[in-house]
């Protein structure tokens, strides 16, 4: 399974000059943890809930914009990725998404509630369908004597 099946196509994408107040309005209204930062075309940062302090945030976003607090460099990956790959940079970087990107522009979101959600909707029933991970059943080998040991 690629990223591209499981992203989410519809990126919300904000610059680096608005407020960070503002940015969490957005994030808080379209129920989102995660805004890309572009100027123009690039992707320059990420911006996620945390870096603006949540709902108790009012004092780290207070007089601050969203270049202020925003992470850089992005992890991104192109659509073809696989779920497995994707899953494991996340978890080897302790990042909550990545963006998915092809020729420098943005494609979509992989989130870790994406993974998670995969994976409640049973990737492990999706593939028993599958040849590849179909299991075989084997037989218990067959025990081998040894010998006994004659003595003198």
């Amino acid at each position: 399974m690629r990223v591209s099946d499981v992203m989410t196509g519809s990126v919300q994408t904000i610059v680096p000059a608005t407020p960070a107040e503002d940015a969490w309005n957005v994030m808080r209204t379209k129920r989102i943890h995660h805004l890309v930062v572009v100027k123009g075309s690039r992707i320059v940062g990420i911006l996620s809930d945390r870096d603006v302090g949540g709902r108790q945030g009012a004092a780290v976003r207070r007089n601050r914009s969203v270049a202020d607090l925003m992470t850089m460099p992005v992890v991104t990956v192109p659509p073809a990725t696989t779920v497995k790959k994707a899953a494991n940079l996340m978890r080897g970087r302790s990042i909550g998404c990545l963006v998915v990107a092809e020729a420098g522009h943005v494609t979509g979101i992989v989130t870790v509630s994406d993974l998670l959600e995969l994976v409640g909707r049973g990737l492990d029933r999706q593939a028993a369908t599958s040849k590849r991970w179909t299991l075989k059943h084997r037989g218990p080998r067959a025990k081998t004597r040894k010998p006994p040991i004659r003595r003198g």
